[in-house]
């Protein structure tokens, strides 16, 4: 989690929203790191939840991600958790709980939908208080 702030540290200084995700495989090995992108590529779902996942895929060669965990400063978005489900993540591990657009308990629980094919395991609030005291410092500078 602590690459995972590194890297929303560092959008938040591109002037992107602060999220930053890891992607560690089985063997507890960082696979894929990111940051949102959104307004460096001019692209909604350059979420830095959506990179990695799609950079794994591409480097493995295969959309399903079984035996992966996604660590992630803020919890997922809809498109996020549902892009998670796809892929087949076997956990996301987040900081900061998302009140306004959170979809893995906030609002919405969409890894753990009885209704979908796959679940995911959850694990909320690891190292939260960071995580928000960044996106409340980006905000707070917005506004």
């Amino acid at each position: 989690m602590e690459l995972a702030l590194s890297l929303a540290t560092e959008a938040a200084e591109e002037g992107d929203v602060p999220v930053g995700a890891v992607l560690v495989d089985g063997k507890g090995e960082v696979v894929a790191a990111d940051r949102n992108r959104r307004e460096e590529l001019r692209d909604p779902t350059a979420h830095a939840e959506m990179l990695v996942l799609s950079r794994r895929a591409r480097e493995v060669g295969d959309w399903r991600l079984t035996g992966h965990t996604l660590y992630v400063t803020l919890e997922p978005c809809p498109m996020c958790a549902g892009a998670a489900v796809w892929a087949r993540l076997d956990r996301i591990v987040y900081g900061a709980a998302d009140f306004k657009a959170g979809a893995a308990w906030s609002l919405y629980n969409i890894p753990q939908d009885k209704r979908l094919n796959h679940h995911i395991d959850l694990v909320e609030g690891v190292m939260a208080e960071e995580s928000r005291a960044l996106l409340e410092d980006f905000f707070g500078d917005k506004r």
